[in-house]
C-alpha cells in the first residue's frame, strides 16, 4: 500500500507542476497540448488510486 501511496503522492506533484506550466506564457502550444495529454492520464491514475482506497 505504501507504493501506491508515493505513486499517488508523485503523481499529484506532478500534476501541480503541470498546472504551474500551463499557467505560464513561456509555455507553446504544442507543449502544452502534451502537457495537458500527461496531466489527463495523470489525474486518471489518481482518480482511479483513490477509488481503490
Amino acid at each position: 500500500m505504501a507504493k501506491k501511496n508515493i505513486n499517488f503522492e508523485k503523481s499529484l506533484e506532478r500534476l501541480q507542476e503541470i498546472s504551474e506550466l500551463l499557467e505560464s506564457e513561456d509555455v507553446t502550444l504544442e507543449d502544452s497540448l502534451k502537457l495537458y495529454e500527461e496531466g489527463m492520464k495523470l489525474s486518471k491514475t489518481c482518480y482511479n488510486l483513490l477509488n481503490k482506497a
